[in-house]
């Protein structure tokens, strides 16, 4: 048998490619943050992450290309290693005080920093209990691991506690979960799962890779709830609203240095670029300095928000920047996706099994740079495409 017969036989996206309604890998010409260009047309962005419209600001370009013309292009190592500069530990300082943490560790991408983290914390003898609707790198990490994986229904906090009375008493835990979830914009019960772990000396990592610069006026969501010092471990990417690449985990010193001795996606990988880094600085500088975007990014979700659930869409528990329109059906879902990206709005489909059958969706997310002209623009569009595709 031949390994790769699997690849010879995968046809799923050549089908929707030769259909014409394949909505990924879409090179976009050129990006000014809440519009981008594609063949020639300008296209409101409603699928980014980039919810405080930072990756174009001056200052964070600026700044990238200081560290460049500083540092060159890369350090071309291990922070073991050669790879460590003042800036890396520079940034991790000022990390850990804007989440209100002793101490924090950076990694070079979001998915490294829970696969070095959750296996590096959980051992043969140890559980690691997740959300079912908790991101992928959660998962991963806690497959790289050694211990046993156990899981609960979303948000669920009875079926979460019938876990932790099962677990053994010489099991040690960590509840590992995102605090905003990435499809359907909804928030983790951070007070319950708090109370939960302590009362069963559970451990608890909140990843806030959409929760940072978004909840908590820009500081997560722990701090949303008041309850930073109650979380053992936060974690966050620069992927999002630190315009850049990379991710961080915060918490108590101890912890901390034991990830950086142990964590093979981070004692294995070339370090963050300077360029990278830099961004990173100069976006949470702003995240500071220039609070009012937070703000911005909330009320914009909220004008959409409003404005969907009165043309009939359902928006499901989303009270973020990221707004869902359930759909619940493939098909329908690429036929609007195409209907919208060719009427000059970009949203993500998310089709089952990314999503349970049923919630396929149009995943759509916005920025404290989009004007409410665009706002205006996308309202209209989604109208006559919901219309047309029978959504609403």
């Amino acid at each position: 048998m031949d390994i790769f017969d699997k690849c010879y036989k995968y046809d799923d996206a050549k089908q929707a490619i030769r259909g014409g309604y394949y909505p990924y890998f879409i090179p976009f010409e050129a990006s000014e943050g809440s519009e981008v260009l594609y063949q020639g047309r300008r296209i409101i962005m409603c699928g980014s992450n980039n919810y405080l419209g930072l990756t174009t600001h001056p200052k964070v370009k600026e700044a990238t290309l200081e560290a460049v013309r500083k540092y060159g292009t890369s350090c071309t190592g291990s922070r073991f290693l050669n790879g460590t500069l003042e800036m890396h530990e520079q940034l991790e300082k000022e990390l850990a005080e804007y989440v209100g943490k002793p101490a924090a560790l950076i990694f070079s991408t979001g998915m490294q920093t829970n696969l070095g983290t959750v296996s590096s914390l959980v051992g043969r003898d140890d559980v690691v209990i997740l959300d079912k609707e908790d991101h992928a790198s959660i998962v991963d990490g806690a497959r790289l691991g050694y211990g046993k994986i156990e899981r609960y229904r979303h948000n669920d906090m009875d079926h979460l506690e019938r876990v932790l009375k099962s677990i053994p008493e010489t099991s040690g835990s960590l509840i590992a979960v995102d605090g905003v979830f990435s499809m359907e914009g909804d928030l983790a019960p951070v007070p319950d799962l708090v109370k939960l772990a302590q009362k069963y000396g559970a451990r608890l990592m909140i990843d806030d890779a959409h929760g940072i610069g978004v909840t908590g006026q820009g500081h997560g969501t722990a701090w949303h709830y008041g309850l930073a010092k109650e979380v053992d471990l936060t974690m966050s990417t620069f992927s999002k609203s630190f315009a850049s690449l990379g991710g961080f985990i915060a918490g108590d010193e101890d912890i901390i240095h034991f990830i950086k001795h142990t964590a093979r996606a981070l004692i294995f990988s070339a370090s963050p670029t300077p360029a990278a880094t830099a961004s990173a600085l100069a976006a949470l500088q702003i995240m500071r300095e220039e609070p009012e975007r937070v703000t911005r990014v909330n009320q914009n979700a909220d004008k959409m928000r409003a404005g969907f659930k009165k043309m009939g869409f359902d928006t499901g528990t989303s009270c973020t920047p990221i707004v869902p329109l359930l759909v619940g059906d493939n098909v329908k879902t690429f036929m609007a996706w195409k209907a919208l990206f060719e009427a000059g709005v970009f949203v993500n489909p998310v089709i089952s099994p990314a999503v349970a059958a049923g919630r396929q969706m149009l995943r759509t997310s916005y920025m404290a740079t989009h004007t409410d002209e665009q706002l205006d623009r996308v309202l209209e569009i989604f109208e006559k495409v919901g219309k047309q595709i029978g959504l609403i």
